[in-house]
């Protein structure tokens, strides 16, 4: 039993531990990042959390607007969607 914990543990830790990456683009290229935020709140987002990741991406942390709790990570250079979890 507790190999094939240790066997199921090895094989989820990577896919857990995997960062979203989103953009390579030197950062003078990004989106001025409070004009996004006001532009993802004028799509009806509220926003709890806005961060930079280590991926280079923007993140939020909010609701979306049929007010489900939301995380998103976004291309700050086109703004598009990379990765949502939707609670």
């Amino acid at each position: 039993m507790r190999q094939l914990l240790l066997v199921s543990l090895l094989v989820v830790s990577p896919a857990v531990l995997a960062k979203t990456e989103c953009s390579s683009a030197d950062k003078a290229q990004w989106q001025d990042q409070n004009n996004f935020q006001e532009a993802l709140k004028t799509q009806g987002y509220e926003i709890k959390k806005f961060k930079v990741t280590d991926g280079n991406c923007y993140e939020i942390y909010g609701k979306n607007k049929e007010g489900k709790k939301v995380e998103i990570y976004f291309d700050p250079v086109s703004g598009k969607k990379v990765k949502e979890e939707i609670d």
